[in-house]
Formats: structure tokens, C-alpha cells, sequence
């Protein structure tokens, strides 16, 4: 290959044009279809606007600065409901405001007490079905709430186990999920006034998960594993849970997911990720729609998040595995398709890395798929950061990661892994990380280091492991367990010590702590196979210098789990680094203590992998 011909190097991107707040963001159009919401940067924070569809100067409606809007929607086309949690305790707020202005209303003002949506009652302009543990911190009753008068009715007490409430298309409470622990169960009932009675209980490893209701409200749509290895759409009597009809199963990854159309009343298109996402549909007008938007929009992703109730008006996201891309307006009766906003203008997809999808063996022979990310113009003999995603029930999936973005850009390889346990490849794949903490989840990361290696991408004496929440945790556990593959890692609130760990979760997921225990492992009975994974008990083991991060208010991971293993670190002569923000919970969601955050990372990194 001549010089000219060779890949040429990205330019050195200033970090914090990977992780500022975007330009614009989450559009929404009003049911109405006359009114776009969207949310943009006031005094750093992440607020929302509004304008009209036909043009105008945007408002500002909201005026949250400590921190970002968690998320909103319209209810109805004249009101916005937002969430907003303090210092990311993650005891989120439900928070109504009305168009045309006024002060915001605080639908749930009460101390320590987490809101949560049961059904958004989208058809309704002035209600919606909400789960608040305001009377026992480890359970969601079911409350109808006025969003005019802030009233709350309360429809189902919970007794404890309940774990999900399921409406049918009227808003009436139909199915109850509970679990003791280990075994699910699904209750039902006929209509409101009826009592709940068990139809069906499962252990946790078989799952029927709800989705929605016919459009009678008499049969239901759910993604089941009952009977099967890869979870698939069926259509079930919810009195008896007897499978009526497979409406679509794929034979190599679960199919978890089902649209439809409120207006026409019609189910539309599965979606399913393999190594990159794909769809089947079921609707001509949803085919004719995807199809005319990606002849439009060429080489990109498609889609439609958000559309009025004559659905013939949508908010078009358009994006890459480079790009987090632009959002449009498509009018769809007069075929218009309208530019909304770029969401990082500031960054150029032709300056950025491709992902692609990687698969390899573990050693006992299970296949592992990820993403392999270059940095633009090296391929052979790089620094590598290995980046396993968290969970760890949840599943890294091929797209824009700006984390992934950034460290492609400072020159390094990144290596990102579905270790077995990772969700979507079905029952059998996820129940073998049963219990194996540290153990061979582990071993299928440090598998992917050594195939890295052995294709002769990474430098055996430049990698890197990074990790947030369980990410974190098998940051850690790669350092102490393997201690000679790695030259340094980054934690960012990680697990180390499952006993604390185990004591210090949420009240809301007391219902599933057997649950827990059958996964990770119980203290009590357990107490050599979680001493042996936790790395905090193992810190003499680790040589490599550390960069620790943790939110002061997490919830999930508890800041003990940071200090305990900083002052392990520190006892045996390991170089540490720790930053705590008392402003944040799990993850830094401010700005200024996400650039603080990467900032340090990229230090750090340079010190250590150059």
C-alpha cells in the first residue's frame, strides 16, 4: 500500500466534544401533532423546550440546574410530565408542567420514595397509572393519579411480592407478577372489580414477559421462553397462559420486543439484535414507512421515536455506529422530510472508528460475540482497553458509544464482549454465568484479551480493562485474578466485595434477593465460592495501578464498595487514583464531573499504556 493510499490518522478530537451535553435531543411531537418538545442544554443541565411544529422561537419550560431531566413525555398536547431525582439517589419525581406556562408541579413530592410508570394512559389527557413505594420502601402500590388536582387514588395494595403491574387498553389492572424470591408467578383477573388469582408460576430461569393486550383486551402479547431456549412473541390466554399462536421466534437470539399501532390496532414489527439489529414486519404501511426512510436516509439506522395520535407524523432518528446522527420530521401524507437538529454537529462521522461485530471461542468452547472498535489508521500491535458492559444481565450491542469513540480516537483498541450471562442469546447462555462471578465470565474476557493478542492487535504489554457498575467489577476482578495480562484499570462504580455488595442493594430488589443468591451466590451458604470472586479480599494479588470512580448517593452500588477497595489498594502499596462526586449516584450524569471523570481517564490512560 502506498502513503497515499494508506488509512489516514483522525485528527485528536477535544475530549469534551465527546462527552458535552448534545445541541438537541429527544424529540417528542405532541399527540396533537402541532407541538415539538425537545431537550437542550440551560446552565448545563438538560432541559425541556417546546416550539411549534409550523415554526417559532423555542421555550423553555423547565428549569432544572442541579441536575439533567431524567426523561418526559407529553400527557395530552397542552402538558409535559418530566423526572428528576436528587444527586442520583434514583428516588425519581414525577413532575408535571404545563405548556403555556407556569410554575411546575411536583406530582409526587414525597422524601425518599421512588415513582415509577405503570401505564402512561396515553389516550388520556389527565391520568395515569403510577407505582410508589411511599408505604413500604420495598414494594410498588398501584395509584391513579389527576394530573389536575394531584390526587391519588390507590387501586392495588401491594402485599410484597407483587414485582409488575400489568394494564389492559382500558387502564384496568389486569395481571399481578410476584415473586417469592425464586419462583414467579402471574396472576390475573377478568376486569377491576374481580380478584387476582395465579395462572401460572414459573421458576425465575422460565419467563413470560408481558407486553401488551390484544386489541379486544382478551388475549395477550408476551416474549416466553416456556417450552424453548430463545425467548419468542406468542399470543397467550392470560387466564390459563396457554400459548395460542407463535407470532415470531428467531433460532439464534431471543425476540423480546413487539410494535404496534394505537390507532389502527395492529401489531407492526419485531425487532431482534444479532450482531447488529434487525427487523421483521407484519404491517405493509410500517414496511412502506421504513422502507421509504431508508431510501431517503441511505447508510443509515432508522427510528421512529415518537409520532401524534393519526400517526401520519413522526420524529425520525437517523444514525451509525459513528454518528449519534440527526433526528427529522417526517410528514408522511405530504412525503416531507424535515432536518430537526444534528445532535453532536461538532463531531464528523468520517473522523470517527467503525465497530465490528467480532465473535471468538472461549476455552471451553462456548462462541463469544463483540465489538472490536480500531482507532482510524492502526490495526496491528495497539493498546488495547478491554471493555466489558455491566449488568451483567444486559448485553453490549453494536452502535455510537461515545466512550468507545473517544478512546478509538487517543489511538487505542477497544475490545467489548457478550460474556455468557449477557442477555439475548437465550436461557442456556445466560443461566451458565449462574454463580460464576469472577469465575468464567471472567475467563470470557480474559479469553477475548488473549484473541486480541493472538490476532496480533493488542500489545500483550499495553492493555487496559475498563468497566462501569459490573464492568467495574470485572475491572477489578481481571487485576486480581489475572493480574498478568493487564498494565492498569479503571473502575467506575464497581462491585468489590459481593458480602457488602449483597447487603446493601436496593429495598425495591429485596423481592429478588433469592433470586440473587441462586445467581451470584448466598453469603451464608456460599461464603467460600463469594470470598473466592470478591476482589477487595484479593487486592494483594493486584499489581497494575488503578483509577477508581464513585457517586457519593448510589443506590445500587454503595460507596463502601469504592472505599474498601481504595484502602485495600492503598494497604498493599497499589498505586490508586479515586474521584467521588457527592452530587451523583451510579454514573456521573453532570457535565462538569463527566469531563472531570474522562478527563482523568485519559491521564491516567497515557501514563500507563504509553
Amino acid at each position: 500500500m502506498s502513503a497515499a493510499e494508506a488509512p489516514r490518522r483522525a485528527r485528536r478530537i477535544p475530549l469534551r466534544d465527546f462527552f458535552r451535553n448534545p445541541e438537541r435531543a429527544g424529540f417528542r411531537i405532541s399527540p396533537d401533532g402541532n407541538t415539538l418538545a425537545f431537550m437542550q442544554p440551560y446552565r448545563s443541565r438538560m432541559n425541556v423546550f417546546v416550539q411549534p411544529r409550523a415554526g417559532g422561537e423555542p421555550v423553555r419550560l423547565t428549569s432544572e440546574t442541579e441536575r439533567d431531566v431524567a426523561g418526559y413525555f407529553w400527557k395530552g398536547s397542552r402538558r409535559i410530565v418530566y423526572l428528576k431525582d436528587f444527586k442520583g439517589d434514583e428516588n425519581f419525581h414525577l413532575v408535571a408542567v404545563d405548556i403555556a406556562g407556569g410554575d411546575a408541579l411536583d406530582l409526587t413530592p414525597f422524601d425518599k420514595v421512588r415513582a415509577l410508570i405503570i401505564d402512561d394512559r396515553f389516550d388520556d389527557d389527565d391520568e395515569m397509572i403510577i407505582g410508589l413505594n411511599k408505604r413500604n420502601a420495598e414494594a410498588f402500590d398501584a395509584y391513579r393519579i389527576d394530573l389536575n388536582t394531584k390526587a391519588l387514588t390507590l387501586i392495588a395494595e401491594n402485599p410484597g411480592n407483587v414485582t409488575n403491574w400489568v394494564t389492559d387498553h382500558a387502564g384496568c389492572l389486569r395481571l399481578a407478577i410476584v415473586s417469592d424470591g425464586v419462583n414467579t408467578s402471574i396472576l390475573h383477573r377478568p376486569d377491576g372489580g374481580a380478584a387476582f388469582q395465579p395462572v401460572i408460576t414459573t421458576n425465575f430461569k422460565e419467563q413470560i414477559q408481558p407486553l401488551f393486550f390484544d386489541f379486544d383486551d382478551k388475549l395477550l402479547f408476551a416474549s416466553s421462553n416456556i417450552g424453548r431456549d430463545k425467548s419468542a412473541i406468542v399470543r397467550i390466554d392470560p387466564a390459563s397462559a396457554k400459548e395460542e399462536s407463535v407470532v415470531f421466534q428467531h433460532a439464534e437470539v431471543d425476540v423480546a420486543d413487539l410494535g404496534w399501532s394505537r390507532k389502527r390496532k395492529v401489531y407492526t414489527v419485531v425487532q431482534f439484535v444479532t450482531a447488529k439489529r434487525e427487523r421483521r414486519f407484519f404491517d405493509a404501511q410500517t414496511a412502506a414507512i421504513f422502507a421509504e426512510l431508508s431510501a431517503r436516509l441511505p447508510g443509515c439506522e432508522i427510528d421512529l421515536q415518537s409520532s401524534n395520535r393519526d400517526e401520519d407524523i413522526f420524529v425520525v432518528a437517523a444514525w451509525s455506529d459513528r454518528t449519534q446522527g440527526v433526528r427529522y420530521l417526517y410528514e408522511r401524507a405530504a412525503g416531507k422530510l424535515t432536518k430537526l437538529a444534528e445532535i453532536a454537529p461538532w463531531l464528523d462521522e468520517k473522523e470517527l472508528a467503525e465497530m465490528r461485530p467480532i465473535s471468538y471461542a472461549a476455552r471451553d468452547g462456548l462462541t463469544i460475540h463483540g465489538y472490536l472498535t480500531l482507532p482510524r489508521g492502526g490495526a496491528k500491535n495497539l493498546p488495547l482497553v478491554v471493555h466489558p458492559h455491566g449488568g451483567p444481565w444486559a448485553r453490549d450491542v453494536w452502535g455510537y458509544n461515545h466512550e468507545v469513540q473517544f478512546l478509538a480516537n487517543r489511538g487505542y483498541a477497544v475490545l467489548q464482549m457478550n460474556f455468557r450471562g449477557s442477555v439475548g442469546y437465550g436461557r442456556a447462555f445466560w443461566e451458565a454465568s449462574f454463580r460464576q462471578w469472577g469465575k468464567t465470565m471472567q475467563d470470557d474476557i480474559t479469553d477475548g484479551v488473549r484473541f486480541a493478542i493472538a490476532q496480533g492487535i493488542a500489545d500483550p504489554q499495553r492493555v487496559a480493562i475498563y468497566g462501569v457498575s459490573y464492568g467495574g467489577y470485572a475491572a477489578l476482578a481481571g487485576l486480581a485474578f489475572t493480574p498478568e495480562l493487564y498494565a492498569c484499570g479503571v473502575d467506575f462504580v464497581g462491585v468489590s466485595n459481593l458480602f457488602t455488595f449483597l447487603k446493601t442493594i436496593p429495598p425495591y430488589w429485596k423481592p429478588m434477593l433469592d433470586m440473587f443468591y441462586e445467581m451470584v451466590g448466598n453469603p451464608e451458604k456460599d461464603e467460600k465460592l463469594l470470598a473466592e470472586a470478591s476482589p477487595v479480599l484479593h487486592a494483594d494479588a493486584i499489581r497494575a495501578p488503578l483509577l477508581i470512580a464513585q457517586g457519593a448517593q448510589d443506590p445500587r452500588v454503595n460507596i463502601d464498595e469504592s472505599d474498601q477497595m481504595v484502602a485495600a489498594l492503598r494497604k498493599h502499596g497499589i498505586a490508586v487514583e479515586y474521584l467521588v462526586k457527592d452530587n451523583e449516584g451510579h454514573g456521573f450524569h453532570n457535565e462538569e464531573n463527566r469531563f472531570e471523570f474522562y478527563e482523568a481517564m485519559e491521564r491516567f490512560l497515557e501514563k500507563y499504556l504509553h
